[in-house]
């Protein structure tokens, strides 16, 4: 046990309400027996409507926000605990916004140099033969987690549908251009990069079924990329991390093409905790156990 966690009052919030809730309560699974199995006082908590009584109940000393989409990630539950007085893990209430966002952390990291796909953004209301980004193409909601609602766009047929697809979870969807290149995230806690991972999917790319079944994908830590360019990757990540203000636990999904060049797909300020999970997968190659990780996260965010 880390002594300055010693007599702590933990609570793991996870589940909510959002699409991602069966991967949030996982999540919350396992960083709750993992504090459990060493000794931490140590409460689950289902993030409900009626959450915001029992945490006031409770008189928690932390929250290990273990949600994942809806207003687990967008700064609502941050909001919430920052009004009732309770520290929490991860980033504050604006860079949750603006990070889950996709539209406006574009501009952010537009803003400060750092490259992105080329995109554009559609409402609900935009007819098919608008998009202007050539074909493949990629189509995703704006502000959804894990995947959800992606699809790639090879024929101008499928536009209809993966438009559909994304508006189901958003009136707002993004339309950016396909990069065809090495797909590395990169994992940050406390402001370090811990590495990275390389991801090889046998899907036609890392969708929510290749994140969340195991045998569907390869990870390959450290990414096999040359060693100054990965120097590059790791720079370019904790720029993005930084330029958005992030604190706590992040990982910064990233598109590394041939000439070197990488582009920034998004930031998640709540990266998940599972077995297939890939900020525990990038830690323990850095030499940190799970606790430790867990540890480490928690006590970032009483300082």
């Amino acid at each position: 046990m880390r002594q300055e966690l010693e007599g702590k009052k933990i609570g793991v919030l996870c589940g909510g309400l959002s699409s991602e809730r069966e991967v949030s309560l996982r999540t919350g699974n396992a960083v709750y027996q993992c504090l459990k199995d060493a000794g931490y006082s140590v409460w689950l908590m289902d993030a409900d409507s009626n959450i915001s009584r029992r945490l006031t109940d409770m008189e928690l000393d932390v929250c290990f926000i273990a949600l994942h989409g809806g207003w687990g990630e967008n700064g609502s539950i941050q909001g919430m605990l920052e009004i009732i007085g309770i520290p929490y893990t991860g980033s504050n209430i604006v860079t949750s916004a603006v990070a889950m966002d996709k539209l406006m952390s574009k501009y952010v990291f537009t803003c400060n140099g750092l490259l992105i796909p080329e995109y554009e953004v559609l409402r609900n209301n935009t007819e098919v033969e608008d998009i202007s980004i050539p074909l493949p193409c990629v189509i995703k909601p704006n502000n959804e987690g894990s995947s959800v609602g992606i699809t790639i766009v090879k024929e101008k047929s499928e536009i209809k549908e993966a438009l559909e697809k994304a508006y189901r979870y958003c009136n707002t969807a993004i339309v950016e251009r396909f990069i065809k290149g090495k797909e590395i995230h990169v994992g940050i806690v406390g402001g370090k990069v811990l590495g990275g991972v390389e991801i090889r999917t046998k899907r036609e790319f890392y969708d929510y079924e290749a994140k969340y079944l195991d045998g569907a994908t390869q990870y390959i830590i450290p990414p096999q990329i040359d060693e100054i360019l990965f120097e590059s990757v790791k720079d370019t990540a904790l720029k993005a991390y930084q330029v958005l203000n992030c604190k706590g636990a992040a990982r910064v999904d990233m598109i590394v093409i041939r000439e070197g060049k990488s582009y920034i797909l998004e930031v998640n300020t709540l990266p998940g905790m599972t077995a297939t999970s890939l900020l525990p997968k990038i830690a323990m190659v850095a030499g940190l156990t799970f606790t430790q990780l867990i540890e480490d996260i928690i006590i970032d965010s009483l300082v």
